[in-house]
């Protein structure tokens, strides 16, 4: 395996070339046994198969090449295998090529579920913690070498156990070399910082105003922090970074207030469960100025820490968070986490 030796993420662009000149064509029953259909999305599928002649169990990713360029495909193929190498990185086996129709690449079978599958409201911190150990220890690799992530949600990250004591993280469709433009984005999820959703182009918007975005570590920061906040209530903490959602704004008027001294008074409602400390890495993993983000491994400084509140004094709080929800967006305390939301 070549190792990715540079921390600006140049190596990729001579992988993609590489790969581009050695890309076989064939199709997928010549050298696979399909077996069944395990996952489906915007970029394709993903299918559960055996290699005809070693036996070994594999989930094919397949991509149309009506939808799919081959500059993406190839940039996910070589960002993933030479990633794989972290124990917390889904792993490849070196297969790509193309048939016809498709392009396609063999990534290790993940047998378990992702975390949203399991995520439930009142979800305690001891087992937050391995998933956050896991996280932080997989995106330090990834932006170490010079790339972002830029997917970092729920359904990205793969439980390996029951304990979620096992965890892998998922899906580069959306990787790229810090330092990339992006011009524009359409739609916003829950979990894409607020300078990311000043490039989105929403529903019936044919531009954006805003200057490209650089690609930098500092989105998967920020998603990490939405990751966290969802493992320890079960739910979003918005829907969109943007001044026209109540819970946002509520916590961007909390992040501009930490400048002078508050209370607790003037901590947003969805976030009064959480202690002192918790807050404070809330602060520094969500915080509006990208310069004064901090890196994902800044989180292990807080592992041994309390981040919830006492429990006999949750009941109190929650009955608070909906009272006081209920004013601005009746029922969003109690909508639990819908895939692409």
């Amino acid at each position: 395996m070549i190792e990715l030796g540079l921390a600006d993420g140049s190596l990729i662009d001579e992988l993609m070339e590489l790969t581009a000149q050695s890309l076989s064509q064939l199709e997928i029953q010549e050298r696979f046994n399909i077996i069944k259909e395990i996952g489906r999305g915007k970029y394709g599928k993903v299918l559960l198969v055996t290699h005809r002649f070693r036996g070994t169990p594999m989930a094919l990713k397949v991509m149309p090449k009506a939808s799919t360029k081959l500059q993406g495909f190839l940039r996910e193929y070589c960002i993933s295998l030479h990633l794989s190498c972290h124990p917390c990185i889904v792993g490849l086996f070196g297969i790509a090529f193309q048939s016809n129709e498709h392009y396609c690449f063999a990534q290790e079978l993940v047998i378990g579920r992702d975390l949203f599958a399991v995520i439930q409201p009142k979800v305690m911190t001891q087992r937050a913690l391995s998933l956050l150990l896991f996280d932080s220890s997989a995106l330090e690799f990834i932006h170490s070498h010079g790339l972002v992530h830029r997917d970092v949600k729920p359904e990205n990250i793969l439980l390996l156990d029951n304990h979620c004591c096992q965890v892998k993280l998922a899906d580069f469709g959306l990787a790229q070399k810090r330092g990339t433009l992006i011009r524009f984005i359409t739609g916003t999820l829950p979990y894409m910082a607020p300078e990311l959703c000043t490039v989105a182009l929403m529903e019936g918007q044919k531009e954006v105003t805003a200057p490209p975005l650089s690609v930098e570590p500092s989105l998967d920061t920020w998603a990490f922090g939405v990751v966290i906040f969802c493992i320890l209530t079960g739910y979003f903490p918005w829907e969109r970074c943007m001044d026209s959602d109540d819970f946002y704004q509520e916590f961007a008027d909390w992040c501009r207030m930490k400048e002078r001294p508050n209370t607790e008074e003037d901590i947003p409602p969805l976030w009064k469960r959480f202690t002192p400390e918790a807050m404070e890495m809330f602060g520094k993993l969500l915080a509006l100025d990208v310069g004064k983000r901090c890196t994902v491994g800044e989180v292990s400084t807080y592992v041994e820490k309390d981040w919830l509140k006492k429990v006999h004094g949750i009941e109190q709080q929650q009955t608070a968070e909906r009272n006081s929800a209920s004013g601005n967006n009746p029922g969003h305390c109690e909508v639990e986490i819908q895939p692409n939301t």
